[in-house]
This record gives C-alpha cells, structure tokens and sequence, in this order.
C-alpha cells in the first residue's frame, strides 16, 4: 500500500519556472537539470514499487527529517514483516568507475560523491530516528541504479548496489517471497507520516525579481514559449487558454507567493497573448475572487 505519494519539490517547481522565464547560471542549471533527471530516475522507481503486492508492503516516498540539526531525505521507504528496507536511488547514465574507493565520471574523469556513502550516511541517521521511536526490528538499505544506460567499471562485490539488469530479479523477489505487516509496521508508518518535513529547509533557489522573468505562456512539455494560437511551434503540443491561464496563475503564487493574483498582473505575466477582459473571465470561472472592483483579487483554493 502506498501511504505517501512522491511529488515535484517546491524547490524543482520553482527552478523549472525560472528556468524557463531566466538565464540561470551555469551551476544553477546543472543543479536543476539534476533534480529534473533524479525526478524521472524516482519516478521509474516507483512504478516498479507499484507492482508490488499492495496487501504485503507499506511504502513511503520522499521522507525528509531532521535530527540533531542534520537533514536527511530517503528516496523510498518500505516495510513488512518487521523489516524496514530504505532505497536511494540513482539516475546515472553513462560511464562511471571506480578507484580506491573514490567515484569518478567516465566522461570527464571527475570525482564524485560516494553514492554508497550517502546511503550509508542516510541509515545512520535514520536507526537514530528508529530507535527514538522504539523500532526493534530489522533495517535493511539498497542503492538502486535505475537508469539502463549506466555502467560501473572495478564495481565492487556488494549486495547493498542493485544495478538496471538485476532490479527486475531483485524486485521478483518481494513479489515471490511476501511477508505480512506487522502492528509493528504499521505504528511506525504512521509515527514517521507524522514528522516528515515537506521541503527540505535548505533549497538552493537564485534571487530573481518580476522584472527580469520573461513573459508569456510556455509549453509545459518543452518550455517554448507560445504564440497567440496556444500551439506550440516547437513540440506541436496543443493547449486551451483557460488551462493555460490556471497553470500560469500558480507559477505566479508559486513564485510570487506574498503578491495578490489580480486580472492586470496575471494579464501581464502570460504576456497579454488576448484580451483583459478575457483573462477576467477565466479568473471569475476558475478562482475565488476576493474584494470587488479596482481590489479585487484573487485566491487559489
């Protein structure tokens, strides 16, 4: 059973936007670009997880926590039969290799961070957090190389990484050999739904200004930016105007959260593409309107 979804940061959501509206820096975008790719590696993950027997396995996306002033995010949590399987995974794709216990990239010859390192580090803090809330049972962590595309050279023997060509016999064998959910599991699912955090406190956003994001409407699935038609000219996807307006009036919030969402701003932000009155319209048909006349605004639900 999943008992918490995974869904897109604030942090992503916010860098996805600005992305599209600005120039980030060159190390703002590689950092961006890495969430994006860590997203869809996640998301691969999870649908694998789906398949699991949903009577046999209590699973928890995205826990966040803090403990003794340090944070930790674990990808996927699992649990039955008193267990407690943690899983961090990882979208590489490319060559990568290994010398002396460092990391490296085959492209570029430049170190990275020990993958097996952080979820060490992970489930360290995390029996901290256990043993607070009186877990006795087992703890059990993986390293998941979910893309088909990686390659490790000098890997080591060890039963902790699961590469692309053995998850599908390493997931078998929950499916062939399930286990039954415990009180156990089931009491600290449900202390650990109650103190995750929602956002990591340390999101790396740039400082940006109204002034300086592009206007207009962008095509959600390559981010070009629409003509008057709604078509995109790039990709060829196509989207009506009231849904086009809503997706923009959250990225406003999104982005300007403490700015009151009136029909002249968000006329402005989608780059006056029709009419005022139309986009008052869609305002009046999709949103709360707070006020009347010259103050009025309004609110998302």
């Amino acid at each position: 059973m999943i008992l918490k979804k995974r869904v897109e940061s604030k942090e992503l959501r916010t860098l996805r936007a600005l992305n599209a509206r600005m120039s980030l820096l060159e190390k703002e975008r590689n950092y961006y670009l890495s969430l994006e790719k860590g997203f869809l590696g996640e998301g691969a993950f999870d649908l694998l997880v789906e398949e699991l027997p949903t009577e046999h396995y209590l699973v928890i996306h995205d826990f966040i926590y803090e403990i003794s002033n340090t944070v930790f995010q674990i990808d996927t949590i699992i649990l039955s039969g008193n267990t407690i399987y943690i899983f961090e995974v990882k979208n590489f794709e490319g060559d990568f290799y290994i010398e002396k216990d460092s990391w490296y990239s085959g492209t570029s010859d430049t170190e990275i961070k020990n993958p097996l390192l952080q979820i060490q580090r992970c489930e360290t803090l995390f029996r901290r957090l256990l043993k607070e809330l009186s877990f006795n049972g087992t703890i059990k962590s993986y390293l998941i190389f979910i893309n088909p595309e990686f390659h490790l050279y000098n890997a080591p023997r060890n039963s902790q990484i699961i590469f692309p060509t053995q998850l599908k016999r390493f997931l078998n064998g929950f499916r062939n050999n399930p286990t039954l959910i415990t009180n156990q599991d089931q009491n600290i699912s449900k202390k650990l739904l109650s103190i995750y955090l929602t956002e990591s406190p340390y999101s790396r956003i740039p400082k940006y200004s109204y002034d300086q994001l592009k206007k207009g409407i962008y095509c959600p699935k390559c981010f070009s930016f629409f003509q008057k038609s709604l078509n995109c000219s790039n990709c060829g996807y196509r989207e009506d105007l009231p849904t086009a307006v809503e997706r923009q009036v959250r990225e406003y919030n999104l982005l300007f959260p403490e700015e009151k969402i009136t029909t002249s701003v968000i006329y402005d932000w989608c780059g006056k593409i029709r009419s005022e009155r139309t986009f008052r319209n869609i305002l009046l048909s999709n949103f709360k309107m707070n006020g009347y006349g010259k103050s009025r605004f309004y609110k998302i639900d």
